[in-house]
């Protein structure tokens, strides 16, 4: 095999320019991770390049990553400070927010910093109102029921002491929760 045929760990212009303009058309449609931008890239790349090699598509994925910081496009602490108030609003726990933030591939120090101020109960509280839990079921409850919505609120990662709490609350707290302006 002669040099000119051996294959080249750097990505040819074509493939850098094809990174840019799926960078771009992934980033304008929703928000990204650098993990998931990366790992995007990367799977879209090699069935897009037949003659691509790991080194390549690695170079690739970084590439199209540097990109985005450089451009604006990307930033993990934005995402996850926008995830966290979204989970929040929508009845998800901190450690939910937390596990789903980690699966992205979002730093564990900025996860921490993005969930620092928000309110695991009001989202419990939120969570009740979605399920018909506690303050907001209709009919009485008995041991089974409760032990039912105890067992959902610990899958949905709240601590006992919260899921006991929102259950116990009549449905004027549990609005007056709802009602509170957000702290901060």
């Amino acid at each position: 095999m002669s040099e000119e045929e051996t294959p080249s760990d750097t990505p040819t212009a074509r493939m850098l320019s094809w990174a840019k303009n799926s960078t771009i058309y992934r980033l304008e449609r929703r928000m990204m991770t650098e993990k998931q931008l990366f790992d995007a890239i990367v799977r879209k790349a090699r069935q897009k390049f037949e003659e691509i090699n790991e080194a390549q598509l690695r170079a690739v994925g970084d590439w199209a990553v540097k990109f985005a910081y450089d451009h604006g496009g990307l930033n993990d602490t934005n995402y996850a400070e926008v995830s966290a108030r979204s989970g929040i609003r929508s009845g998800r726990s901190k450690r939910r927010i937390a596990q789903k933030l980690s699966q992205k591939g979002v730093d564990r120090e900025v996860i921490t910093i993005a969930l620092d101020g928000a309110d695991d109960f009001l989202a419990a509280v939120v969570f009740a109102r979605k399920r018909a839990f506690g303050p907001f079921r209709r009919g009485d409850v008995d041991r089974e029921r409760f032990a039912k919505e105890m067992a959902a609120f610990a899958r949905n990662g709240f601590s006992f002491e919260i899921g006991k709490t929102v259950l116990g609350m009549s449905r004027e707290e549990a609005d007056d929760v709802l009602l509170a302006p957000p702290a901060g």
